[in-house]
């Protein structure tokens, strides 16, 4: 089993320095293809680079402390399948009060896949991480009116809602709901 998990790990690490190398390429192309904007091109993927340096070591530190002091009972009982409306809003909530890029939240949602929340809820908690922040919120109310923003939000909610959980009966019908929640995110013991 454990070699099973190791093999994994190795072609996991593999994909993703494919990856790394593909978008160095893409990069250095486009450099050459436009030299006119190599400067633009260079100092944009720095300044990425250095915003992902920044920000992914804190992301980490969080997953490795919400992995050890939340257990998996808590997060079924409050995100997983059966916790019904509560999931939801806790999900739309937790999506809505952070602030910060949208890549912070996936390492998030894998850790609670790997302790068993549904995967509507993670849907609902990306969608919401997404489209759902406090501080836009008051932008929309303050330049476009509290109707505008009331409605926004609702149409928001009510469709992440129904796509979570559409999408997971999509996976369902294909027998991939197993496969997601176990295999794919197995293999650190979390």
């Amino acid at each position: 089993m454990r070699d099973d998990v190791k093999k994994k790990q190795r072609k996991a690490m593999i994909r993703d320095l494919a990856l790394l190398g593909l978008v160095l390429a893409v990069t250095v192309a486009l450099t050459l293809i436009f030299p006119e904007n190599r400067e633009r091109i260079t100092t944009t993927s720095w300044n990425f680079f250095i915003e992902m340096m920044s920000i992914l070591p804190a992301v980490m530190i969080i997953m490795g402390l919400f992995a050890v002091w939340i257990s998996k009972e808590t997060v079924v009982k409050y995100l997983g399948r059966a916790s019904g409306i509560r999931g939801i809003i806790l999900s739309i909530i937790l999506g809505a009060l952070p602030a910060g890029p949208l890549y912070v939240a996936f390492p998030l949602a894998t850790v609670l896949l790997k302790k068993g929340a549904s995967i509507h809820n993670i849907i609902i908690f990306l969608s919401a991480w997404a489209c759902i922040k406090i501080p836009q919120e008051l932008v929309e109310l303050q330049f476009l009116g509290v109707r505008f923003m009331l409605l926004r939000l609702f149409l928001t909610i009510l469709f992440v809602v129904i796509m979570g959980i559409s999408i997971e009966k999509i996976m369902e019908r294909q027998g991939n709901r197993d496969k997601i929640g176990k295999e794919e995110v197995s293999g650190d013991g979390l």
